[in-house]
């Protein structure tokens, strides 16, 4: 096996920084939210919509971008769309008006909207033998980033206030100009030796496809219903916001560790293995987490967080593979649209929580790995043979 090229690497570096800085703005609304409610007068209602205006626009718009980059873009979003979202999402301080507010998260939405698909099949085509790797590079430098947002906000907010939160664009300028510089042009994901539709190439595949996307809808749900509800589960407990932030941002970052190596063990024992271990494993440590408290607790929450988001690349892998002559339409399928899907738990567990306790709720959401661990049982051995065979991608003279 022939080492990756010099350039290949510095596309997966300059790809994963700006998967890094995308995702650390698209994660700003919830801390900025408690000042914006103040300074705004809104609503808890309107401000539940604020939420639902960042998913949509950021989420379920991703296979649009897909198909789009697939057939007529080289690089055109992964390099320009960080910088839009930097734009946007740093300004949401200077908002004057509730109106003005949701028109920064729409258009914040779509800089992270259509960096995912373009950038994932990127990534893919420079790790080329090495798509396991590569890939969890990638994945894991968005949720990294996603954990740290967060406190970046915060820590600009506190020092400069809410009216200068546009220092923090500094970042999205230096990761525009690191991808334009670094990540080279490249033949789009349609340019294969099979020139189908892609709903010919998805007729033959669909069922696997369908597992793998039931399987990311699963995964997101378990981790949007604990980022979401952590901070109010330690509150309740009589933890501070600081300690509860704190093990969240564990939670993820942890999360983002198993991701990396997720996509490693894949490329040397299956994906399907990896998927089907993560399942089983990760609803015992959390609910573990549920039953105990102290350091040992928490200890039990990271081991869940990177047990879960292990299958983070390998799923957008094998569905690349799948289906590769539309890689980024099927990432922004395994991505951000699965990732829209998974959100819809979050107010489902909320009703839960409201009539037995958020325990008890949050209890219901370590269940749904296990139903993951069967759904895995249902990849077949003929594509679990094939799923990280990596797919040549043809020029056209």
């Amino acid at each position: 096996m022939k080492p990756l090229e010099k350039k290949d690497k510095l596309a997966i570096f300059s790809l994963s920084v700006g998967h890094f800085i995308n995702d650390a703005y698209s994660n700003f609304l919830g801390p900025l939210l408690p000042l914006l409610v103040a300074k705004l007068d809104i609503s808890i209602a309107q401000a539940g919509w604020l939420a639902a205006i960042l998913v949509i626009s950021s989420s379920f718009t991703q296979p649009l971008y897909g198909y789009v980059s697939d057939r007529y873009l080289k690089r055109l979003f992964a390099v320009f769309s960080p910088l839009v979202t930097a734009v946007f999402m740093s300004c949401l301080g200077l908002a004057s008006n509730y109106w003005t507010l949701a028109l920064l998260l729409t258009c914040g939405g779509v800089g992270i909207a259509s960096f995912h698909p373009q950038s994932a099949a990127m990534t893919a085509i420079a790790s080329r033998h090495r798509r396991g790797l590569g890939m969890s590079i990638f994945v894991s430098s968005g949720t990294i980033g996603f954990s740290l947002g967060p406190m970046l906000i915060t820590y600009v907010v506190a020092n400069f206030g809410l009216e200068r939160s546009y220092f923090v664009m500094l970042p999205g300028l230096v990761a525009f100009a690191l991808l334009y510089f670094l990540v080279p042009s490249t033949d789009h994901s349609s340019k294969v030796a099979t020139r189908s539709s892609l709903w010919e190439c998805l007729q033959s595949v669909w069922h696997p496809v369908l597992l793998l996307y039931l399987l990311v809808v699963i995964r997101s749900a378990v981790q949007m219903c604990f980022v979401s509800y952590l901070p109010l589960y330690f509150s309740q407990k009589g933890f501070t916001s600081i300690l509860a932030g704190k093990v969240t941002t564990l939670f993820l970052f942890c999360g983002a560790l198993g991701g990396f190596s997720g996509g490693a063990l894949a490329d040397r024992f299956g994906g399907r293995n990896v998927i089907s271990i993560s399942m089983l494993l990760s609803s015992p440590f959390i609910m573990s987490f549920l039953l105990t408290e102290g350091i040992g607790s928490y200890a039990l929450l990271a081991l869940g967080g990177a047990t879960l988001l292990s299958t983070v690349p390998v799923n957008v892998v094998m569905a690349q593979n799948l289906v590769p002559q539309s890689a980024s339409v099927i990432s922004a399928l395994m991505m951000g649209f699965a990732w829209g899907m998974g959100g819809m738990f979050v107010p489902l567990i909320g009703k839960i929580a409201d009539v037995a306790g958020l325990g008890k709720a949050l209890m219901v959401v370590a269940i749904l790995p296990l139903v993951g661990f069967v759904i895995s049982l249902m990849l077949s051995k003929e594509e679990a043979a094939r799923e990280l065979i990596p797919r040549p991608v043809i020029s056209e003279d």
